[in-house]
């Protein structure tokens, strides 16, 4: 019954999910059967599959709805990667590149894209080597607990410079991530309160003009 509850809860909080319901119930049965042989995500999340990683994931997309190109930066089981372009099916001109270094997440990624038709592309390898390869088309940049805000900002500086928006989502820490980055005079930052944790972030970034 948990699975149940936990996706009832994600509609609530995150009605638009209920539209793309039939690839995320696919999505979940991959990801355990996948979670069974490589480590995808922290196993006592599993059974709270639909709230912290689908609901969690979805805040993304609604932080930018305008953005249809995304690059999401090290999309480990494709959260929020995945999930954002699930919700932009069907959407003219909608992409989103997935970037993960590790082969088997990146086997995985391919399998739950290739399943729900989402419009995805893999890309197996570094940040900082593929990047560069999408310079000029990205509309928006994601991330969610990969690295610290500083770090992300030294990825992704010169493609915000560009246009393209920042959301990235932060644990409770995201005071102590923001404090040292803030004074950048070339960027701005907002924050919006998470609907799935009361203490966490999505933090947005974008440049001055």
């Amino acid at each position: 019954a948990l699975p149940i509850l936990s996706r009832e809860k994600a509609f609530a909080l995150f009605p638009e999910l209920q539209r793309i319901a039939p690839e995320l119930t696919l999505y979940a049965e991959l990801l355990r059967r996948w979670q069974a042989k490589i480590n995808l995500v922290a196993p006592n999340t599993l059974s709270e599959i639909w709230v912290r990683h689908f609901a969690d994931s979805a805040q993304v997309q609604a932080a930018a709805p305008q953005a249809r190109i995304w690059a999401d930066l090290g999309s480990g089981a494709g959260f929020p990667g995945l999930v954002t372009a699930l919700l932009l099916k069907g959407q003219s001109g909608a992409t989103v590149h997935l970037i993960e270094s590790d082969q088997r997440k990146g086997a995985f990624l391919r399998a739950v894209s290739r399943e729900t038709s989402a419009p995805a592309e893999i890309h197996i390898g570094r940040i900082e080597d593929v990047l560069p390869d999408l310079e000029g088309s990205i509309e928006a940049v994601s991330a969610r607990a990969l690295a610290p805000l500083s770090d992300l900002m030294r990825l992704t500086g010169k493609y915000l410079e560009k246009g393209a928006k920042g959301v990235f989502l932060k644990g409770e820490d995201w005071r102590e991530e923001l404090t040292p980055i803030e004074h950048e005079t070339n960027f701005s930052f907002s924050t919006i309160d998470s609907r799935t944790h009361p203490r966490a972030r999505l933090i947005l970034v974008a440049a001055r003009y």
